[in-house]
């Protein structure tokens, strides 16, 4: 089969197109087709091997996963002999985490970790939401526990999790403010949110507006600062790092760890948010997406042969929402 593979650490250029073995499942597993794929920050952090640090967990020399890309969506070609509940034909989407594999033709993914593609979604789109729809989920959901009438701000609302947690704010009844550039005002505005703030004219942080439920997902701002923007009592779940400009030991870990530091010790609740995909929050954005509150915004779409240009475009940060592959 063809798929993306990486042998070194750098940029985009040591991203290459090769045919190699195509995967059997095990008995657990199931063999996808796949149609499309979609690009994650995660993506290029792993093909640089940045921050440094994660390094220790990614490979210290190269990446252990020789072939790029995790979130997919495609139909299922073959089964293990333990699957129950998924059959050949199926549409399906998921997220293969830190096995990585999505940039190929076919991928081999447990069967626990795919889902029913939504049937109102293209492949494009419904391989755009397991790993950015599921951190939007559980930031918001499970670690915000946004309820309705919360005020809900959105630090990186034009991104790839940033256009999903708009919509899914709303979702759970909250008012939502989303932060973005001038550019995607009119993107954010149209995902459903209640207000707009343009960085490049306002800041946030000495707004008046305070909120219940601060977001973050750049990893641009101190802990002093986005906590200025959180009612007494409110939560800040700290998710940046998804757009941060690289090349560090750290990275955005620094403000994670400072974080879960400072967090005894303050009224406010801070949560340094780790997203888990699993089938059921696979399920909750499928009913979500089939009942029409939850569509992905699609930037941009490139060949398999193009995943080099494609990450290059998402790590010059200049894409906004998602951008995916068509296989």
């Amino acid at each position: 089969m063809k798929a993306i593979v990486q042998d070194r650490y750098g940029p985009p250029e040591t991203l290459t197109l090769a045919d190699v073995d195509a995967p059997v499942p095990a008995a657990d597993e199931v063999l996808v087709r796949v149609e499309a794929a979609a690009l994650n920050a995660y993506d290029w952090h792993v093909m640089r091997g940045d921050p440094r640090m994660a390094r220790l967990a990614l490979g210290r020399t190269r990446p252990r996963a020789r072939i790029r890309g995790r979130d997919f969506a495609g139909r299922v070609e073959a089964v293990g002999s333990d699957v129950q509940g998924v059959r050949p034909g199926d549409a399906v989407f998921g997220d293969l985490g830190d096995a990585n594999g999505a940039f190929a033709e076919y991928v081999c993914v447990p069967a626990t970790m795919v889902a029913p593609k939504p049937a109102n979604l293209t492949p494009q789109q419904a391989a755009a939401l397991p790993l950015a729809g599921v951190t939007a989920l559980m930031g918001l959901r499970d670690v915000g526990q946004v309820q309705p009438g919360h005020r809900v701000l959105i630090n990186g609302a034009s991104g790839g999790v940033g256009t999903l947690a708009v919509q899914l704010a709303k979702v759970l009844g909250a008012t939502v403010t989303g932060v973005c550039s001038t550019r995607n005002v009119d993107l954010v505005r149209s995902l459903g949110a209640d207000h707009v703030v343009d960085y490049t004219r306002d800041d946030f942080t000495h707004d008046a507006r305070r909120h219940d439920v601060v977001f973050d997902l750049v990893g641009n701002r101190s802990l002093t600062a986005l906590r200025r923007a959180l009612t007494p009592t409110g939560t800040l779940v700290l998710s940046g790092g998804g757009v941060y400009g690289g090349g560090s030991l750290l990275g955005p870990v620094w403000l994670l760890a400072r974080g879960r530091l400072l967090a005894p010790f303050v009224k406010h609740r801070i949560v340094a948010l780790t997203a888990t995909p699993s089938r059921q929050h696979l399920d909750t954005l499928r009913t979500h997406a089939e009942s029409g509150h939850l569509t992905p915004a699609i930037d941009r779409s490139y060949p398999l042969h193009e995943v080099p240009q494609a990450i290059r475009y998402l790590e010059g940060e200049h894409a906004r929402s998602k951008v995916v592959i068509t296989i």
